[in-house]
């Protein structure tokens, strides 16, 4: 099957100097989500790739594919024609029309319609076919809205055959009042679709070449016309201003809580998470308001997570308590461990099971070993931290030179007084301790006490007391003089 993305538009109720399809829903450009639905419908026998129609900030929206493709490589199938002046939906697709493959129907999608579902599309597809010595058919996605305004409405004949799509500035009132709708979702027999594109003509209200007037003159041609409609009435909504894009955002946030509570999950209020990427959870999940999930996290069952956390691209193990405000990025929290509040986990921070991160403590590139700590305002980087670790207030593991990074290794059963700084490379032995406010800039033996700070002394002093100024000083004497004169 052909699959064509028409994706040309500006968007300009959305006000922005970015393309409508790069606009993002759930962390992703709606474009993306429509691209990830059309290589889903793909198997290794499909010899054409999605083709998106560009036109206004084709560059980026070019720029975007191959950036995208660096990540995901199945991107690298979608090529792109150009559409260089906007004029019209059957315009865009004449575009496309030399890339098609006659012998496959083509399904046109569009890349502001997000939400579309694969169930949905190859539902729509599998009315395309076409039975053996006859024509294929033409498979139209619709809708009923109760409120259809602004859609091109289905006309029907008295047996119920759809005849024509009348386009709402086009329309007389009868049609208006018409609820059933045209997504503009279909599947053309290309071989007709060729003809039917080059005899569209621009005589309507917008002076635009509308793909719909295809289905007249489809029905001329006697190809059968069959429809069906999506489950859900977000799968076929459009987005064309800011306020449309932050509604369906959240009836798509909506259906990702629903989805997570019926698996198990407990969420405080469904209305206030955001899930952008995917989500995985076990049984007996909880997750306050106002988490943000982005790219692959996982959380293993029995997890709590705390108010306004975001967690990005991190596998949290069982029974892990993460208190409000904290931050994950790719990171793994072993088993029973607790983490926060306002803890931060950067990328390769790596702790095992029943390690404690507290407030305002960061691990970066770290391994930490099990039933170790770190619970006040510390900051951990690139470090092999062992077993049964105490790290003190305000540690802090010097680990770059102004070039370099390096490395801090603690051992098993070390206990690491406040106000300590480790300047690496260093290694503190196992069983040692550090003295609160030590400097360590060489090894730490094992099993002994090590520190580094100024001999404490005590002085006779007298503390400085506030100099009066001399301006002051000059207008005391002269109220002074004032009143010995009288």
């Amino acid at each position: 099957m052909n699959i064509v993305i028409l994706a040309a538009g500006q968007g300009k109720r959305m006000k922005s100097a970015l393309p409508k399809v790069l606009q993002t829903l759930a962390g992703k450009p709606l474009l993306q989500h429509v691209l990830i639905t059309a290589l889903s419908l793909q198997n290794k026998q499909t010899k054409t790739s999605p083709i998106v129609v560009v036109g206004h900030g084709a560059a980026d929206v070019k720029s975007f594919l191959v950036n995208t493709s660096k990540e995901d490589p199945s991107f690298s199938k979608v090529s792109t024609v150009l559409q260089a002046e906007q004029k019209g939906t059957g315009h865009a697709l004449l575009q496309a029309l030399p890339k098609l493959d006659v012998q496959e129907p083509t399904l046109v999608l569009y890349g502001d319609v997000p939400l579309t579902s694969k169930k949905t599309l190859s539902k729509l597809a599998k009315l395309a076919d076409g039975v053996r010595g006859q024509h294929s058919a033409l498979a139209l996605l619709t809708q009923n809205l109760s409120n259809p305004t602004g859609y091109g409405r289905i006309v029907r004949d008295a047996d119920g055959s759809v005849q024509e799509i009348v386009e709402e500035k086009d329309a007389t009132p009868a049609q208006k009042a018409i609820q059933e709708i045209n997504t503009g979702i279909m599947v053309l027999p290309t071989n007709a679709l060729k003809k039917w594109l080059k005899a569209l003509r621009a005589s309507n209200a917008q002076g635009e070449y509308y793909l719909t007037d295809v289905i007249a003159m489809a029905v001329k041609d006697g190809v059968p016309i069959r429809t069906t409609q999506a489950d859900d009435e977000f799968e076929t909504i459009g987005i064309n201003s800011r306020d449309q894009l932050a509604s369906l955002e959240r009836v798509h946030q909506l259906n990702i809580a629903r989805q997570l509570m019926d698996a198990g999950v407990s969420l405080a209020d469904p209305a206030r998470i955001d899930v952008r990427g995917t989500l995985e959870c076990g049984t007996d999940v909880f997750i306050d308001v106002g988490c943000v999930f982005e790219g692959c996290v996982t959380l293993v069952a029995g997890t709590k997570i705390g108010p306004y956390c975001v967690i990005r691209n991190s596998v949290i193990g069982k029974a892990v308590a993460v208190h409000a405000y904290s931050h994950i990025d790719g990171a793994k929290v072993g088993n029973q461990s607790v983490i926060g509040p306002y803890a931060r986990l950067r990328p390769g921070a790596d702790l095992s099971n029943d390690v404690h991160i507290g407030n305002f403590v960061e691990v970066k590139n770290s391994k930490i070993a099990a039933n170790s700590k770190a619970n006040h305002l510390s900051y951990v980087g690139d470090s092999i931290v062992g077993s049964r670790v105490n790290i003190g207030a305000g540690t802090i593991t010097c680990n770059y030179d102004g070039v370099n990074k390096h490395q801090t290794i603690i051992e098993d059963d070390v206990f690491i007084g406040s106000d300590t700084q480790l300047v690496a490379p260093v290694r503190v032995g196992r069983g040692a301790t550090l003295g609160a406010g030590t400097t360590l800039t060489k090894d730490a033996p094992a099993n002994q006490l090590t520190v580094s700070r100024a001999k404490q002394v005590s002085l006779q002093w007298k503390r400085p007391v506030k100099q009066v100024k001399k301006a002051a000083t000059k207008q005391t004497a002269i109220k002074k003089t004032a009143k010995g004169k009288k």
